[in-house]
């Protein structure tokens, strides 16, 4: 029988990607215990603003030691700031147990956090009332329509920025458009109102035809004349 010679798998290459971050670079100057206390200073102003952000010391502006540099690193550890590298110092100086030295990063300007501010809620553009508004009760809306399920009773009132609509008789005081909205309309199913206004202009009930009060009923502004008409 041959021997069959069998084929070593193609090994599979490295996958490697490149990822940047944005650091934070600290700059240590003497004497170093105060420095360290303007930090602490600072993370009491924004508790958390570091917390699992890339921290690199740049110490080209102190003369340490590998033991003040392994110091100056245990110092950051204790307040929980991990320390990814170590720039401006001779290698020399890094024993294998510090953070690598690095360079070539480039400076960038990094915003100051605040906290978000909840989104402003759009205002509701209609009031829905699903109960009869009963007599003394007054419904003031500026923003938009007013839908009452029901009815109102005499000796209430209604004002709306916009148009109102009553699924039931209307008796009380109704008044439509107050901020300048000339298009807006009231609606009833039955009409026995005190007061109908719209933009200002009223009608009060004397003024209201009798042959009107049997059916829906539609409430709008005609020039500067409140107009009552049947709604059919």
């Amino acid at each position: 029988m041959d021997a069959v010679a069998l084929s070593k798998p193609k090994a599979k290459p490295i996958r490697m990607r490149g990822r940047s971050y944005v650091a934070f670079v600290f700059y240590p100057v003497v004497p170093i215990m105060d420095w360290l206390d303007e930090v602490d200073a600072t993370l009491r102003q924004s508790p958390g603003f570091f917390a699992g952000k890339p921290v690199v010391l740049d110490l080209s502006a102190v003369d340490l030691s590998e033991n003040a540099i392994a110091q100056l690193v245990a110092n950051f550890e204790q307040r929980n700031l991990r320390i990814l590298g170590i720039e401006g110092v001779d290698a020399a100086r890094l024993t294998p147990s510090l953070p690598p030295l690095l360079n070539g990063g480039r400076h960038c300007v990094i915003a100051p956090s605040s906290p978000k501010k909840p989104e402003a809620k759009p205002k509701p553009a209609s009031l829905l009332l699903d109960t009869q508004v009963r007599s003394g009760q007054s419904v003031v809306f500026p923003e938009g329509d007013i839908t009452v399920v029901g009815s109102v009773s005499s000796g209430a009132e209604l004002v709306a920025g916009g148009s109102i609509h009553v699924y039931g008789t209307l008796r009380g005081r109704a008044m439509a458009g107050i901020n300048g909205n000339l298009r807006a309309r009231i609606y009833c199913q039955k009409i026995e109102a005190e007061l109908l206004a719209i933009d200002g202009y009223y009608r009060t009930a004397e003024e209201i035809d009798a042959t009107l009060y049997n059916g829906p009923t539609q409430v709008w502004l005609d020039g500067n004349i409140v107009q009552i008409t049947p709604l059919n």
